[in-house]
């Protein structure tokens, strides 16, 4: 039987219903915890998302450009392993096929998959919580194995038993993955974060989720530059400027009316030999027409007396 010959057991309603039970959830709990992220990248430069002048709609579209982002780069990665998992079928006969059908319909062995699966996301939050480093791949399995039949074995196992719950259980899975995903990139962002305090270098993370890679050269009225070095220009709010003084790891806040922006960089690119305490370009000062080549020859109305010209 081919693919066309195969009745239609569903509909395109049913099918997003599928989706959007999985989708949903995993949006949602990756936007609630990106959110705490920002936070956490902020808060490394001591001040918060509202003191550098982003309000909730700025934050509430940066977010969602990230989660559309993740979508984009996340799709060919679901579609290759779809690919590979298709070709393994086809080379084990449809064994594979029939192991899933067979684990679908034992409510514990679905059970055990489900929860081992929202164990294992667990790791995550210990991981960013710093627990996570230097430990072996076995004691991971080990942890995510423990706490999926602690907490979900049970509880996953009784939901099986009618549609409503197989639902429910779906939804909770697909919660507990965007937490798990949603933790790890709150651990990467608040790592990079640490590292464009210390040596000045941005990275992916931040530029996804929005976060403002500008470094400029502050000025007084008097064109002197302020700190002597790049800053990083972290917002405006309220008439004054936020910058974070990479090399002496500082925030301080400076008036808009007094202040001058100069020579701004949006996301430059910093190599290894890049240092905070880089000193800001100086101005070039203003020629000098006293000291110009021209005006420092000798005037033609008293020349001076060379060898060649003979004694009076």
């Amino acid at each position: 039987m081919t693919d066309q010959d195969r009745p239609d057991r569903g509909s395109v309603i049913d099918l997003l219903q599928r989706v959007g039970s999985v989708a949903l959830p995993v949006g949602v709990s990756l936007y609630a915890l990106l959110y705490l992220g920002i936070q956490q990248v902020y808060g490394v430069f001591d001040i918060s998302p509202e003191q550098a002048g982003i309000d909730q709609a700025t934050l509430f579209g940066r977010l969602v450009g990230c989660l559309i982002l993740l979508v984009l780069g996340g799709v060919p990665v679901l579609g290759a392993l779809v690919g590979v998992g298709w070709l393994l079928d086809r080379l084990a006969r449809g064994w594979l096929v029939r192991l899933g059908h067979a684990v679908r319909e034992r409510a514990w062995a679905a059970a055990a998959v489900g929860a081992v699966w929202c164990g294992a996301t667990y790791w995550g939050l210990l991981g960013y919580a710093g627990l996570a480093e230097g430990t072996e791949l076995a004691v991971i399995v080990l942890v995510a194995v423990g706490i999926g039949v602690a907490v979900f074995l049970v509880p996953f196992r009784l939901l099986r038993r009618r549609p409503t719950g197989r639902a429910g259980m779906r939804t909770v899975i697909a919660a507990f993955t965007g937490i798990g995903l949603g933790f790890t990139l709150i651990g990467q962002m608040e790592s990079d974060a640490v590292e464009l305090a210390s040596t000045g270098r941005g990275s992916l993370v931040l530029s996804m989720v929005g976060f403002q890679d500008q470094w400029v050269v502050a000025t007084t009225g008097t064109g002197r530059p302020v700190r002597g070095v790049p800053l990083l220009l972290l917002g405006e709010h309220e008439g004054t400027y936020a910058f974070y003084d990479c090399a002496r790891r500082e925030t301080f806040r400076r008036p808009m009316g007094s202040t001058v922006l100069q020579q701004m960089e949006l996301e430059p690119e910093h190599d290894e030999s890049f240092t905070c305490a880089a000193p800001a370009p100086a101005k070039e000062p203003p020629k000098n027409p006293t000291l110009s080549p021209e005006n420092s020859a000798p005037s033609s109305k008293n020349p001076t007396p060379s060898s060649e010209d003979p004694a009076p």
